[in-house]
């Protein structure tokens, strides 16, 4: 039995009695029927509202995952150069909009503390054996840090 089945029977009760609305405890069982079908009014709204807004919910939810897999898709093809060339191996472009190849060997630029001459210098140099400088016969040694490796500033001296 829903709500407004069990109001409905406890008014239909409540006139099948015959009660004096005019006495006391008329007056008041009176007031407690109407009062529960005026409840019983607003929960069932209440309900139709809450299914709606649910379905309302389901519905933007559905959106905003439509929404994230087009974006996380767009995200994936951003990695990607657009002028893929099927020469290249990966086909990456680096920030000057370069094609990247990782066969390429990586430079770094390299400043002598001493003189100030600018070197350019592979890794495997880096991490091999301390070089001198060209300019000023300074010997140089290299840290190389990994967890530095992103940063522009990698090698210490």
């Amino acid at each position: 039995m829903t709500l407004s089945e069990k109001s409905a029977y406890l008014k239909g009760l409540m006139d099948g009695l015959d009660l004096n609305k005019d006495t006391a405890e008329g007056k008041m069982i009176s007031g407690i029927v109407d009062l529960l079908q005026e409840m019983t009014t607003s929960i069932s709204d209440l309900e139709e509202n809450a299914i709606a807004v649910s379905d309302e919910l389901d519905e933007i939810e559905e959106d905003l995952d439509a929404i994230e897999e087009f974006l996380m898709d767009e995200d994936d093809d951003d990695d990607f150069d657009e002028d893929y060339d099927d020469d290249d191996d990966y086909g990456f472009a680096d920030d000057d909009g370069e094609d990247f190849d990782y066969d390429d060997e990586v430079v770094y630029d390299v400043t002598c503390p001493t003189c100030g001459e600018k070197l350019q210098l592979d890794e495997e140099t880096l991490l091999g054996d301390p070089i001198h400088c060209p300019k000023c016969n300074e010997l140089l040694e290299f840290e190389f840090d990994e967890d530095d490796e992103a940063d522009d500033d990698a090698l210490d001296f």
